[in-house]
């Protein structure tokens, strides 16, 4: 069946069991507009539809668009079939800066947090990188009190990593354990634990919820997202000091051009940007005086 080949070929070429399911549906939608196969489809047919994707207004972003072209392409090319016939788009990608939030965005964030599970969750987010799988996928067997890290474990690659755990996380931790009694995830979901499809860990939209709800509170008006954390706390250490090698490491980048973004954004004492402005001011006043 194609749609089982199509699975199998993405997990042994090392994809995500989320990149089948996105690329599966965006591709599924397709074959049912022509009620056909999408191998079957013609370069016509397809043009027709991915111009009809750039037409709907509620289409954001464009994400729609991109992800049926990139599941069409890798359909075919996994079940062997030539798509250069049906001219397929090149997707370029947007080279944008991540969004920081300052040190003082994240204190008043812990601070407008009212529930200890989600100023742990904000800590985790932020104090160790983690991403909102990472925090879901926590399990206590990982988290080393002792050593004060916590193990970060098969991620994104397929990777793990140890990343320093805070004395104030560790801290909250302790509390939050005590407390609540999770069994096997620290962050788990609800519900009774029965039937075969029942996922225990916290939802993804749950870590979304709190993420946005406590920034909210906190009076933030960036737009934060749980990656915004992340980009917040490679962007911290490295105007802290600490080298873009370690920072790679503790991100679980394959490539330093990942991390090397955030040179960009991040700000070192001895790089602070000075406003012509200020030396407008400064010089001008004293003349007036």
């Amino acid at each position: 069946m194609l749609l089982q080949r199509f699975e199998r070929n993405i997990s042994v070429l090392g994809r995500s069991k989320r990149t089948f399911e996105c690329y599966s549906r965006h591709v599924a939608a397709l074959a049912l507009h022509f009620q056909c196969l999408p191998t079957e489809l013609e370069a016509e047919q397809v043009q027709d539809y991915l111009y009809e994707l750039q037409q709907r207004s509620k289409t954001p972003s464009q994400t729609y668009f991109k992800h049926t072209v990139y599941g069409l392409r890798f359909l075919l090319k996994t079940e062997g079939l030539a798509y250069d016939y049906l001219k397929l788009p090149e997707i370029k990608r947007e080279k944008k800066l991540p969004v920081i939030l300052s040190r003082e965005e994240i204190w008043r964030m812990l601070q407008s947090a009212t529930l200890l599970k989600h100023k742990l969750l904000i800590g985790l987010l932020y104090g160790c990188g983690m991403r909102c799988m990472e925090v879901r996928n926590l399990e206590l067997r990982h988290l080393d009190f002792d050593r004060k890290l916590v193990h970060i474990v098969q991620s994104k690659g397929n990777k793990d990593r140890y990343v320093p755990l805070s004395d104030h996380l560790i801290r909250g931790l302790i509390t939050y354990i005590s407390a609540e009694r999770p069994k096997t995830y620290l962050f788990e979901g609800k519900g009774n634990g029965e039937g075969k499809d029942f996922d225990s860990r916290y939802s993804q939209r749950g870590v979304q919820w709190v993420v946005k709800s406590v920034s909210k509170a906190a009076g933030i008006l960036k737009e934060v997202h749980t990656h915004m954390l992340r980009h917040s706390y490679a962007t911290h250490l490295l105007e802290d000091g600490v080298n873009i090698i370690t920072v790679q490491k503790l991100l679980g980048h394959a490539n330093i051009e990942s991390t090397m973004v955030y040179l960009h954004v991040c700000q070192t004492p001895d790089e602070l940007p000075v406003s012509p402005l200020d030396k407008v001011f400064r010089v001008c006043s004293r003349s007036s005086k």
